[in-house]
């Protein structure tokens, strides 16, 4: 669904609507102020005027109650009928009797009200409707009562009144505010709009040496530019020093990677110098050992045969630790080429190799087909070599002794295993498994140089993967690790 884009509008449109709003509401106000007054001083003018008019009608009734002349009375009643707001009256005896009324046309007569103690006069009111009871006495003694209904309608022409007045003078300010509005718009809003312009320009150029000038000086836009060119200058700075540790930054990478590059060929130097002038002189050795071998070949009694032998031990041992000094130097140096690779062909080729080696050992190798994975081909070869010869050598006092290659997908990044049944390690020193030159075991128990699992992770971590193992002591082991394509 498109989302519909949000209206806008100018900080000076809005400043005119306020202002007619403001102008507007004030107006209401004043209007609603002067209505509640005229209201109250009119209802009170009233209430006296209907009092004034209910004593005078009561002392004109004095007679025609005395002498039980209802005619004479609403004759009385009859002359209330000049006052438009009057609507009804009623004179009641002391009994409580109506003795006469006066009524217009559909409205119904007063009824009788209770007075207070001592109360000569009173006045109920209920909005626009006043009823008004006057005592009527002869010589100081009450005879009866007269009641004056009075609706004021006035005022609610009045009130009429008031509101055309002020519709017409509302819209008149209104107008008048809209075209202050209109004049002052554009010298309010011009230069907040050029700020505006200048600011959009320096975003889009990203040219921070320009400044906003206003045309017109006022204090606020003033404090306001300042703010803004102080800004600007400000960013400048920070862009200069920011170009110029840039500059300084790609120098120093410049010179840290010659550095590297250089290192990288020294090591690469210092690894064709073990696998070329520290082999020849070991397999000299190797040689000479073997001619006194077959020279003692014939002779039983010879005592050179277990120094030959640990001689020979010594040079296997030292043969295995340049080679894997130099895997360990080609996992951290050697550039990395990728392809999609199976694993399961190059496992299965070292297990095979490794029981023709040692013909005498029967292990059950199980190798699970299809563990695809995208790789370096060489260091793969190198990580599965390290991995199966481990548990090949660790399974070595089993007589069940049990190999597993796998795979397993977890979530969408496979996870490649090899589990044994062997001696197994400790859990707690899991850690210190992938270190250079950390043992944990002695290496009477099983040969070995401690290099071959710090090779595993350097190469695996190459790769943008992780290596992690579990196992537990005479309960075997299983190395994990997975690698990720996307890495370089």
């Amino acid at each position: 669904m498109t989302k519909s884009p949000t209206r806008r509008s100018s900080i000076a449109a809005r400043l005119t609507w306020m202002n007619i709003l403001v102008s507007g509401i004030g107006l209401f106000l004043a209007y609603v102020s002067f209505l509640a007054y005229d209201l109250y001083v009119y209802r009170q003018a009233s209430v006296e005027s209907l009092a004034g008019v209910a004593k005078i009608v009561g002392s004109n009734s004095v007679s025609a109650i005395i002498f039980n002349d209802e005619s004479t009375a609403e004759t009385t009643l009859s002359a209330l009928s000049g006052s438009n707001d009057i609507v009804s009256a009623a004179i009641y005896t002391n009994s409580g009797a109506r003795f006469a009324d006066f009524v217009r046309d559909t409205e119904s007569p007063p009824g009788a009200r209770v007075f207070a103690a001592g109360e000569l006069q009173a006045n109920w009111v209920n909005g626009l409707d006043i009823v008004t009871g006057s005592r009527i006495e002869s010589q100081g003694k009450p005879v009866g009562t007269v009641y004056i209904h009075a609706r004021l309608r006035g005022l609610r022409k009045q009130a009429i009144q008031y509101a055309t007045i002020a519709a017409v003078i509302l819209m008149l300010c209104l107008g008048v505010a809209l075209l202050v509005g209109i004049v002052f718009r554009k010298l309010l809003a011009e230069p907040i709009v050029s700020l505006a312009q200048t600011a959009r320009q320096v975003s889009r150029s990203r040219d921070y040496t320009l400044r906003f000038t206003p045309r017109q000086e006022y204090d606020e836009l003033l404090s306001l530019t300042e703010a803004f060119n102080e800004m600007l200058g400000d960013i400048q700075e920070r862009d200069v020093a920011l170009e110029q540790a840039k500059a300084n930054l790609e120098l120093r990478v410049d010179e840290r990677t010659a550095q590297l590059q250089a290192a990288n060929r020294e090591m690469e130097a210092f690894s064709y110098t073990v696998a070329h002038d520290l082999r020849s002189p070991l397999q000299a050795i190797n040689n000479v050992c073997f001619l006194f071998g077959l020279m003692d070949q014939n002779d039983p009694s010879s005592q050179r045969k277990p120094m030959l032998a640990q001689l020979r031990a010594s040079i296997a041992s030292m043969s295995s630790m340049i080679d894997d000094l130099l895997d360990l130097s080609r996992s951290t140096s050697a550039e990395l080429h990728l392809a999609q690779l199976d694993l399961s062909p190059m496992a299965s080729t070292i297990l095979d190799g490794l029981a023709r080696t040692y013909p005498e050992r029967k292990v059950k190798a199980v190798v699970h087909e299809h563990c695809m994975v995208e790789a370096d081909p060489g260091l793969m070869q190198i990580v599965l070599q390290n991995l199966l010869r481990n548990a090949w050598k660790f399974t070595g006092r089993r007589e069940d002794a049990e190999i597993e290659f796998g795979c397993f997908q977890r979530g969408d990044v496979p996870v490649v295993y090899v589990r044994d049944n062997g001696a197994g390690f400790d859990p707690r020193m899991a850690d210190r498994l992938f270190k250079p030159f950390q043992r944990l075991h002695a290496a009477g128990e099983f040969p070995g140089t401690g290099i071959g699992l710090a090779t595993v992770r350097r190469i695996v971590i190459r790769h943008g993967g992780e290596v992690w193992a579990e196992g537990d002591v005479d309960k075997g082991a299983a190395f994990y690790f997975t690698l990720h394509s996307s890495h370089e």
